[in-house]
């Protein structure tokens, strides 16, 4: 690509901002393009696709780094999943009536770029045991998934989480739960979190966080943020105004359960 950029005084080159411009149109008339051939080849394979809008199929595409044949393929999957896993379009509270009254996830307000806030207690979440278990869990996941998303404003696609463990301990510790979760938001719904800050952290859980990051990809990677103690607050305020920051953390909108 011809440079059109130069150097100033002090030698510090300059990039052109028409150029940047037209590398920014290259680039969303090239995911345009593929998004086009993804529409075609998921609508051949499954009809019901054709009452998908652009913005989600566009998630799965950036997803697969716009590789048309594993974002397809990712989201033929997902369709197959919704299907089986949700088969009256949603989930009922009386499917997880005790994942709701355990009362660890909360979802209120919004942060600076306009994302719903999630608060997850990780602390009041135990492995559930009972026949069933990780699947009732499974449930609230998309539940919650489903709420948070239905409560964006238009043109909005991500949410942001905080993870609160404190209190956490091995008897909290549900590696298939976790894996499940993951795997559903990053399978199911792709480009989603838009961050994931994980809180009053334990030593002891860093031994857990070891079993579980292997089945973070990397995408997922990058949105996640292990906040000190120390800077709780002013990490806070860097990406939610103080009149959106929830009460336990020294703001001023009381926790509403899911």
């Amino acid at each position: 690509m011809e440079s059109n950029s130069s150097t100033n005084s002090n030698g510090v080159e300059q990039v052109s901002i028409v150029e940047y411009d037209q590398e920014i149109s290259l680039s969303e008339e090239l995911e345009q393009y593929k998004l086009g051939l993804m529409r075609s080849s998921v609508e051949k394979k499954d009809p019901t696709s054709k009452g998908v809008d652009d913005m989600m199929l566009r998630r799965f595409l950036r997803a697969r780094n716009l590789d048309v044949e594993k974002s397809s393929s990712l989201f033929l999957k997902y369709l197959k999943w919704r299907r089986e896993f949700v088969p009256r379009g949603c989930i009922s509270e009386s499917e997880i009536s005790k994942d709701l009254a355990a009362k660890k996830l909360f979802l209120h307000g919004v942060d600076k770029d306009g994302r719903p806030i999630a608060v997850f207690l990780v602390g009041k979440h135990f492995p559930n045991k009972g026949k069933g278990g990780v699947d009732e869990f499974k449930r609230f996941v998309v539940y919650f998934l489903d709420k948070a998303c239905s409560s964006m404003e238009r043109g909005q696609e991500k949410f942001l989480i905080i993870a609160d463990l404190q209190g956490w301990g091995y008897s909290n510790f549900d590696l298939r739960g976790y894996i499940g979760a993951i795997s559903i938001l990053q399978d199911c719904y792709p480009e989603r979190l838009g961050r994931l800050l994980l809180v009053h952290v334990p030593y002891i859980f860093m031994a857990a966080w070891k079993m579980i990051y292997p089945f973070i990809d990397t995408n997922t990677r990058k949105k996640i943020a292990f906040v000190d103690n120390k800077k709780l607050s002013s990490t806070l305020l860097q990406y939610i105004d103080d009149s959106q920051i929830p009460e336990i953390y020294g703001g001023k909108l009381p926790l509403v359960s899911i």
